[in-house]
């Protein structure tokens, strides 16, 4: 089964944990990249992936507890 190339911004928050609000919020400001198919909003798997590397790249994780970092 070939993954999609295109994400729903639904799909995209699953992937991601996060909302949908989340996820258009960021496609609005250009944060995540995105291209509009008529007036459907689709997140290009491979760019959502570079995306979120070039996030974690040199960036070490702090455990979050009980909502303090």
């Amino acid at each position: 089964m070939n993954p999609r190339l295109l994400l729903r911004p639904s799909e995209a928050a699953d992937a991601l944990g996060l909302s949908r609000a989340v996820i258009y919020a960021l496609v609005r400001t250009g944060e995540i990249p995105s291209v509009r198919v008529g007036r459907a909003v689709r997140i290009p798997l491979d760019r959502l992936q570079e995306w979120v590397q070039a996030r974690t790249e040199g960036t070490i994780a702090t455990p979050v507890v009980c909502g303090v970092r």
